[in-house]
């Protein structure tokens, strides 16, 4: 009872954002005491709101929060599994680390965790990744019914959900570089970490892990990346919202979610390839085994990439570090 009013205060100031909303008629609408109302706007401060208050005027939050609370990336949301249950946390060693250690517990698919700063992010191959607040830094239980080695196709999911959602939710247009990052204006603005717990025969569960550079100053960015990274803020000229990039992303991930599973990934595939940048293009590809250099000219059924050599031969690669030439 007591989050519902609450819930009702905040939505109150955000469908009025900018302008002034008094005491009393939060207080009348609500049906609740103007000390008890001044209680919310109070814990709702502590949560992150910026809520201005004025004698005689009232209350008012200048613009749409941009917080990445359960509330604020709900209101977007129009999904029935993916995103029902959120865990937000201010600070966070790494969401891939705290979803793993969910799904072991059991919790329902769909689950998400969410930080607005991470201080061990990691991608591929256990590699730090830049975290900072003002990104959208999150990881989603999934509990596939397909088999072990399907789930490097999940990647290939994840990164078309992120092209479809970020286009929908900013109007900026990403393509994907094989296996896991996604490009904007031939920088890498997001990545895509996806890890299994699995049996021989059957997927326990997949996390998979997302980071968008969202609202990061190109400033802000360490001297070692800083000319390879871009952020949707930098693309745009101004903020985006970050629940609203957060709840699209899931809204086109549960879409395809869910027709892989009914329909197979063939469609998945083909529509993914539209967004790359790594087909029919020379490449060098660093692998555990060596350097192979040779053109990216497909991905087979099971994600991989399949490149013919330049010494001559095919080879199908399920992972390494790809660049162009």
């Amino acid at each position: 009872m007591i989050m519902d009013i609450k819930e009702k205060v905040i939505d109150a100031l955000v469908d009025n954002a900018g302008s002034f909303v008094s005491g009393e008629e939060l207080s009348r609408g609500l049906n609740v005491s103007r000390t008890a109302v001044w209680k919310y706007i109070k814990e709702l401060k502590g949560e992150g709101y910026v809520i201005e208050a004025f004698p005689r005027k009232g209350y008012r939050v200048r613009e749409k929060p941009d917080l990445l609370l359960p509330r604020e990336i709900e209101r977007y949301l129009n999904t029935s599994r993916l995103g029902k249950f959120i865990e937000c946390h201010s600070r966070l060693d790494s969401t891939n680390r705290r979803a793993k250690e969910l799904g072991l517990q059991g919790r329902v698919e769909g689950t998400l965790v969410v930080a607005e700063e991470q201080i061990k992010g990691r991608g591929r191959l256990d590699r730090q990744w830049f975290s900072p607040r003002g990104g959208i830094w999150f990881s989603l239980l999934l509990k596939p019914l397909l088999s072990p080695y399907q789930a490097p196709l999940l990647t290939l999911l994840a990164s078309l959900a992120g092209v479809k959602g970020v286009k929908k939710a900013t109007g900026c247009s990403l393509s994907i570089k094989w296996p896991n990052d996604l490009f904007l204006q031939g920088k890498k603005v997001a990545g895509i970490l996806t890890e299994i717990n699995a049996e021989m025969d059957r997927i326990n569960f997949v996390v998979a892990g997302i980071g968008i550079n969202a609202n990061i100053s190109p400033l802000y960015f360490p001297e070692d990346i800083s000319s390879k990274a871009i952020s949707l803020m930098e693309e745009k000229g101004e903020p985006v919202s970050r629940p609203k990039v957060l709840a699209s992303f899931l809204n086109e991930m549960e879409v395809i979610y869910n027709k892989v599973q009914e329909e197979g990934f063939e469609g998945l595939i083909d529509e993914w390839k539209k967004y790359s940048i790594t087909l029919d293009k020379q490449i060098e590809v660093k692998t555990p085994r060596g350097i192979i250099k040779g053109k990216a000219v497909d991905i087979n059924e099971e994600g991989a990439l399949v490149v013919e050599k330049e010494e001559g031969g095919v080879i199908h690669l399920l992972s390494g570090d790809v660049y162009l030439r």
